[in-house]
């Protein structure tokens, strides 16, 4: 179990897990929304879907981890507002690594196409859904903004904690104990 002053490998290994997956595919996401329509671009999604379906397993798996360890205490007093929106980043954070490649599945699933990882095909393709298709769109992209956002308070927090307040914070997010 996590405590106050060191965080198990797990709790670690998830976090930074999550964060390469999540802000990778991001990145990749909006680079492909660039690309023409082609032969190029379909595969490439391909690879973002694939992505996108582990990062879910791993996201289920962290939100119980999370669940069964609580949330992490502050080794610093922080203000109301501060807590607020930390916990509200946290949900944020949380919830889009579940919502993203949830939306993404329903803009497939939606516009026909079946749900595969790296060719394994788990969900068959069918008739398009268009309403399926297009809530899955809004969401994605909603999202996709709303992570980016939330990702960048997140780090903006990492750095205060580590260069202003000196608490130790960013420390223990590497896996060191901390006094």
């Amino acid at each position: 179990m996590d405590s106050r002053s060191q965080f198990t490998k797990t709790t670690v290994a998830l976090h930074w897990i999550i964060a390469i997956a999540m802000i990778g595919s991001l990145a990749f996401g909006m680079f492909i929304e660039e690309l023409p329509r082609g032969p190029e671009k379909i595969e490439l999604i391909g690879l973002h879907k694939s992505i996108g379906v582990l990062v879910l397993v791993v996201a289920l798996y962290r939100l119980i981890w999370r669940i069964r360890n609580r949330m992490p205490e502050h080794l610093s007093p922080v203000a109301e507002w501060q807590e607020k929106v930390t916990t509200l980043v946290h949900f944020i954070l949380l919830a889009g690594t579940l919502l993203m490649p949830i939306s993404g599945m329903l803009m497939s699933i939606g516009g026909g196409h079946s749900i595969a990882v790296f060719g394994l095909e788990l969900i068959a393709g069918g008739d398009k859904n268009e309403l399926l298709g297009e809530t899955g769109k809004i969401m994605h992209g909603l999202g996709g903004n709303v992570m980016i956002a939330a990702i960048a308070l997140h780090v903006a927090a990492s750095v205060k904690h580590h260069l202003l307040t000196k608490d130790g914070t960013l420390q223990r997010m590497l896996g060191r104990r901390v006094a």
